[in-house]
């Protein structure tokens, strides 16, 4: 089932800063991650509200997403360099 794709302004920002090449495979992560969001993550944090924050490295980024099921939205929240 898929899910309603968010992303972060911040998020946007970062990857509108990120050579085209590399920002295309990003944007082509991110419609998978709206099919399957559970299918991809690599690490979890939680937030201040307790949620579970799913974290996928890819292309050299670090993906901080929401898996939001009663919404049916998976939220970007943030886009970062994977160290």
């Amino acid at each position: 089932m898929k899910y309603r794709l968010l992303v972060d302004l911040e998020a946007i920002t970062v990857l509108d800063a990120i050579p085209k090449k590399k920002r295309a495979l990003l944007l082509e992560r991110f419609v998978s991650l709206r099919s399957s969001p559970d299918q991809y993550a690599d690490d979890h944090e939680r937030d201040i509200s307790g949620r579970r924050i799913e974290i996928h490295i890819y292309a050299g980024y670090a993906i901080h997403y929401w898996i939001d099921f009663a919404d049916r939205h998976v939220k970007i929240l943030a886009l970062k360099v994977a160290l």
